[in-house]
């Protein structure tokens, strides 16, 4: 998965706020436009929760969570420092892991619902208050990818308690389809970059042994794959070694 990302929570002035002048489809235009101009994973997560914070009705941060079945919840990306704190378990340092046995209630409700909404953590946060004491009242959570063992959630947080409305939750599913299907795209081209990457690396060191031991290409690529095989070796990571020692930088 991605790397952690913190986006400053002052950073939200480019995109327009979702108010009575600014209708709900033109704000969603401008938030697919900008989620589908992302070039990475990790950028159309950091996107989404600067937007959500402009998006959603009450939302004042913003995070985004993996939750693994019985296993970690990591917190991927937020909005600020106090948000990445409250959603570590028991408060420790933003990034830390929480456990299936020490998460809240309410996130385990989302293997079974695709949104939850806490009122208030004060009286609902699984007791631990983690959230009441970052100042974070009220969460909408809503899922974006829902995986057999996996949950990528995106969360939105209000200082004040019963913040998400009904308009909130509607606005907020809405959103997260359009963070889905641009994660999607750029996972999916960041793969093929990826494939197209090894393919080359590959090929570069299949021509440093058919020069180096004067066979074709293709005993050069067996020889390759028997050394992956061998050495229990990635065969992109061997080839990599081959060409970094032929061109060293």
């Amino acid at each position: 998965m991605p790397k952690r990302f913190v986006v400053p929570a002052s950073d939200f002035s480019e995109f327009p706020r979702l108010s009575g002048d600014v209708e709900l489809s033109e704000a969603l235009t401008a938030a697919a436009q900008r989620l589908h101009g992302t070039d990475s994973p990790q950028d159309t997560l950091s996107a989404a929760v600067r937007i959500t914070v402009r998006l959603l009705p009450g939302a004042e941060q913003a995070a985004i969570s993996v939750i693994e079945r019985d296993g970690p919840r990591r917190t991927v990306a937020w909005t600020d420092e106090s948000v990445g704190v409250a959603e570590a378990s028991g408060g420790q340092a933003s990034g830390g892991h929480a456990s299936g046995a020490e998460r809240a209630p309410y996130w385990d409700a989302l293997w079974h619902t695709p949104v939850v909404r806490l009122a208030d953590s004060e009286a609902e946060d699984g007791g631990d208050g983690s959230l009441a004491a970052a100042g974070l009242r009220s969460a909408l959570a809503l899922r974006l990818r829902a995986e057999k063992k996996r949950l990528t959630v995106l969360t939105a947080y209000a200082g004040e308690p019963r913040a998400f409305d009904d308009r909130a939750v509607r606005v907020g599913r809405l959103f997260t389809a359009h963070v889905s299907l641009a994660l999607e795209s750029t996972t999916k081209r960041e793969q093929l970059n990826e494939a197209m990457r090894t393919r080359d690396m590959i090929g570069q060191a299949t021509g440093v042994l058919m020069e180096r031991l004067d066979i074709d290409a293709a005993e050069a690529f067996d020889s390759l794959v028997r050394a992956s095989q061998r050495e229990n070796v990635k065969l992109r990571d061997l080839a990599r070694r081959i060409v970094d020692r032929t061109h060293p930088a």
